[in-house]
């Protein structure tokens, strides 16, 4: 007797198989029905609960075929159980150290722009600054960069690097930068406005950020231009923060610098 598949769906109408993905802790997906995109913090037995980046939760059925992943259909799964492994490289690419302790503070010191740079800067290489012994401290603007480089005194063993917003030929930023000439002083910038430009819009589940109009504050438009709230954009930031999870969601015009800012700190 001739056996048959009881499967009887002609092959054109078959969907292609796509990759079972865990469920994992801070993994960001997109639900196909709603659009909704969030990170997983929740997965249990039939459902995952996703936060987006203004923290609202929702819970969604683990349905094949259900999510988007960096735009890729995937089916979510349970994470198989066990206890948490412990990471093997730092935030920032760096190999990890475990069980290492902070290394006492270096005379010399990193300037960054403004209080979102600083976050951004421990979020991705707090682990290695803090063993490194380098401390990060945060400027009100850089109109004054010369005279608080006079005042910290740089010298071979107390040097100061300096992480300027907007350093590009012409700016404003980069005359002033140009009045410091110490050898014991680096000053290096990124391109972006603002440092929120840093991180990729992928990180965040936006296809790019938006083209704010000149005179128009930066952070106001581009919480408009998205539908984000603009009348807190230090809450925005906060959510914005929360979806940096290593290097890898940041543009490399900022890592080149940071890297290099802490390679000239710490040079013997």
């Amino acid at each position: 007797m001739r056996s048959y598949n009881p499967d009887l769906t002609p092959p054109w109408k078959k969907s292609a198989p796509v990759p079972e993905v865990p469920a994992e802790y801070d993994l960001v997906v997109e639900e196909v029905a709603t659009g909704f995109c969030g990170a997983v913090i929740r997965c249990e037995a039939g459902t995952v609960t996703l936060e987006d980046r203004f923290g609202k939760h929702r819970v969604f059925p683990l349905e094949p075929r259900g999510f988007l992943l960096e735009g890729k259909v995937v089916t979510l799964v349970r994470p198989a159980s066990g206890g948490p492994v412990r990471p093997t490289r730092t935030a920032s690419g760096s190999i990890a150290v475990p069980g290492a302790r902070a290394r006492v503070a270096r005379a010399g010191r990193i300037y960054v722009e403004g209080r979102h740079d600083a976050e951004l800067v421990e979020r991705v290489w707090g682990d290695d600054l803090r063993i490194e012994g380098v401390v990060v401290e945060y400027l009100e603007g850089v109109d004054d960069l010369p005279a608080i480089v006079a005042e910290f005194a740089p010298g071979p063993d107390a040097r100061l690097g300096v992480l300027v917003d907007h350093l590009v030929p012409g700016s404003k930023e980069s005359r002033i930068a140009a009045q410091v000439t110490s050898p014991d002083v680096l000053v290096v910038g990124h391109p972006y406005i603002d440092v929120w430009e840093a991180v990729k819009p992928s990180a965040l589940g936006i296809p790019a950020w938006p083209a704010v109009p000149r005179g128009q504050d930066w952070k106001t438009g581009v919480c408009r231009a998205l539908g984000w709230p603009s009348e807190n954009t230090g809450a925005v930031w906060q959510a914005i923060l929360k979806r940096v999870h290593s290097y890898k969601d940041l543009e490399p015009e900022l890592l080149g610098r940071v890297e290099e800012l802490i390679d000239f700190v710490t040079a013997p």
